[in-house]
């Protein structure tokens, strides 16, 4: 299969070679940045172009990957096109492709991505959709290619699943940045708390979390949680932020 890249970041990048590996051929990578777009095309033996009036229109797959606000410019720029096309986002609507291409869909990986961390996408939920069913079968097949989990899941299931993983990943990430910088202050190392959150992790993987939860909140431990709130009383907002959290454990362990 022949596939033009609109986008170089996170997403695009893992999804590029995961592809590439499996024998699909990226023709170009499309940034508006073309230094960015020439880094990863160089990977993949493909063109660099930072102009869509560049675009081949000849390829087989177009897949969007830019910023949710940005997918709506670039499909404008296909509407030539007789390929499929499709975007990787979790909570844009395929309507918006719909609306400007002949050939609409979406191919959303559901991982975390990071160009410092080469992962493999054995593992990694391909949730897909398109607007007619063969189109969904060429998506099926091609998920089939390089996961061993593939999801048929419509707009309003995709955006449940985003929030969820906006919950389960990106909020305690930015809790685990509070936690080192909590260290650092105080001249402690990250390193220390690293295997309680691979722990913490490995657990709900067999466990459902709110039966593997632990800490003061959960204990009704007041005593504790006075003494941690006091230790935050110069930051408020990781105050505000210890507060919500302890109340909403204590909620749910009802």
């Amino acid at each position: 299969m022949n596939i033009v890249l609109l986008g170089s970041g996170n997403v695009a990048t893992h999804l590029a070679k995961a592809l590439n590996a499996k024998g699909e051929q990226v023709l170009q990578v499309y940034s508006q940045n073309l230094l960015n777009a020439k880094l990863l095309a160089k990977q993949l033996n493909a063109e660099a172009i930072d102009n869509l009036a560049q675009v081949d229109q000849t390829a087989d797959l177009y897949i969007i990957s830019v910023k949710d606000d940005a997918i709506e410019h670039v499909a404008t720029s296909l509407k030539n096109v007789n390929g499929l096309v499709v975007h990787t986002s979790g909570t844009t609507d395929i309507s918006i492709l719909s609306s400007h291409v002949k050939n609409g869909g979406v191919f959303y990986p559901l991982q975390t991505f990071s160009k410092i961390k080469a992962l493999s996408f054995d593992d990694v939920p391909l949730c897909i959709e398109a607007n007619d069913d063969n189109q969904l079968q060429i998506l099926k097949d091609l998920a089939n290619k390089l996961s061993d989990q593939v999801y048929e899941l419509d707009g309003a299931k995709r955006k449940v699943l985003h929030l969820a993983a906006v919950f389960a990943c990106n909020f305690p990430n930015h809790l685990f940045a509070m936690a080192h910088k909590i260290l650092e202050e105080n001249n402690l190392d990250f390193n220390i708390i690293r295997p309680l959150i691979a722990e913490t992790a490995d657990k709900v993987m067999d466990n459902l979390p709110e039966s593997v939860q632990t800490g003061p909140a959960v204990r009704n431990d007041e005593n504790t949680m006075n003494k941690h709130l006091e230790m935050l009383e110069n930051k408020p907002d990781m105050q505000n932020i210890y507060k919500t959290i302890s109340s909403s454990i204590k909620l749910m362990s009802k």
